[in-house]
């Protein structure tokens, strides 16, 4: 068992190569639409596709002179293609390439951490299966409250990360749109059908209304659908992080052969993959924030949001991507202790039975403040440590003359609180 980790499909989306050659698919696809059109003579268009060209260090020193991406990379490109890169970008502006760009990149690193998403679904679905049956404690606040089943646990985010799926799915196809309508977005110099014809050929639809840019709306959605996708892997990771403690140690994160927990304590194995989780999810979430920022312009557009979305965009879809990686290697590795689970559960003492002790109680004639008066003052010997909650109810003529023997044994049946997860299983698909 050996991590590896080499995502280079994701990164390679926001690598500039990549992006200037989208750019130039999209110069060249409103080129070809306006041919269809009679707008452009077909020997040159035949030129523009076969010269059509670009060095990315090129762009680069062009643009350290003009201080401007896109006529940078648009005078590059007129270097190769020459007389007849005039008809290259007429009518358009800067915008309708970058934004239009911009939601091919965003479509396509959605769809890889969707693939991630899937994955991670498809093992927490196995999780839940496998461990279905075994119980383990519910905690509220840290202490304990009534059992529940690992196998629930899982299935709890096995359901969250479905919708996480739905979410991102959503959000892809909100910022899956292209605009070539010019200055402010009223077509003052390309006819609306051009924008018709080149988002389709690109798979994107056109927006259906835009200024210069394609509203920020839309990439703050993506954004939240990224960081509350974050925000469920930091939960999950939080969990494996608690339930690892040396005090519960229900189950523990893969600890490699060779791998060392400490320069000075030869024993430790930390939860440092589910620590990295945390930490790189705080990027994702926070970056959030920034989205929403991005949605307020200067009238009909400033660049304000520019540079912050070369920051946030790239980091947050190449940063979840690798932590869904992150997870699934942590899952698929994860070890279980139900052996220990079970000694957690009886380490209380039988004190998660009360609910059930007193609910027994109130059937029998008591009122709810009677029954769980008497059940608290017993619970509060239990915490002294005068016996188990079973044992000292035995004991105690309030409760044990309610009850015959056989019917305070079976209240105090850990089976009861397992008696209803098929029921939730068959709710969520699982069954």
């Amino acid at each position: 068992m050996i991590e590896r980790y080499s995502r280079k499909e994701i990164s390679h989306i926001w690598e500039l190569e990549n992006k200037f050659r989208i750019w130039l698919d999209i110069e060249i696809a409103v080129c070809e639409a306006r041919a269809e059109r009679g707008e452009i003579p077909e020997e040159e268009l035949k030129t523009i596709k076969k010269k059509a060209d670009f060095e990315v260090a090129r762009i680069l020193e062009i643009e350290d002179e003009v201080h401007h991406d896109v006529i940078a990379f648009l005078t590059a490109v007129g270097e190769k293609v020459g007389p007849a890169s005039r008809h290259i970008h007429y009518g358009l502006t800067s915008s309708d390439i970058v934004d239009t760009a911009l939601s091919i990149q965003l479509r396509k690193s959605g769809g890889i951490i969707l693939q991630g998403i899937e994955k991670l679904i498809s093992v927490l679905k196995s999780l839940a299966l496998k461990y279905k049956d075994a119980p383990c404690m519910g905690r509220s606040h840290g202490v304990h409250a009534e059992p529940t089943t690992f196998g629930v646990k899982m299935a709890v985010l096995y359901e969250e990360f479905r919708r996480n799926h739905d979410r991102i799915a959503s959000a892809v196809e909100s910022v899956s749109y292209g605009k070539f309508s010019g200055a402010v977005g009223t077509y003052s110099n390309i006819d609306p059908e051009i924008e018709r014809r080149v988002c389709k050929k690109l798979g994107l639809k056109p927006d259906p209304i835009s200024t210069q840019v394609i509203q920020r709306d839309r990439h703050a959605e993506f954004m939240a659908a990224l960081a509350i996708c974050a925000g469920s892997l930091d939960k999950l990771a939080t969990e494996i992080r608690h339930l690892q403690r040396t005090e519960v140690r229900e189950v523990e994160e893969p600890f490699q052969k060779g791998q060392k927990g400490s320069s000075a304590m030869p024993h430790k194995r930390n939860p440092i993959l589910c620590e990295r989780i945390s930490g790189i999810s705080r990027v994702v979430k926070a970056n959030m924030n920034v989205a929403l920022d991005d949605m307020t312009l200067w009238h009909e557009r400033d660049i304000s949001h520019s540079s912050a979305e070369r920051i946030i965009l790239p980091d947050s879809t190449i940063g979840l991507d690798y932590l869904i990686h992150r997870m699934i290697f942590v899952m698929e590795n994860l070890h279980v202790y139900p052996q220990n689970m079970l000694a957690n559960i009886s380490r209380s003492g039988g004190l998660f039975y009360t609910q059930s002790l007193m609910l027994a109680l109130v059937d029998k004639g008591l009122s709810r403040d009677q029954a769980y008066k008497l059940v608290q003052d017993i619970a509060m010997r239990v915490w002294a440590g005068e016996g188990s909650l079973l044992e000292l109810c035995r004991k105690d003529p309030a409760v044990a003359g309610k009850f015959a023997s056989d019917e305070l044994d079976g209240i105090f049946d850990l089976g009861r609180y397992m008696k209803n997860i098929d029921y939730i299983y068959k709710k969520i698909g699982l069954l």
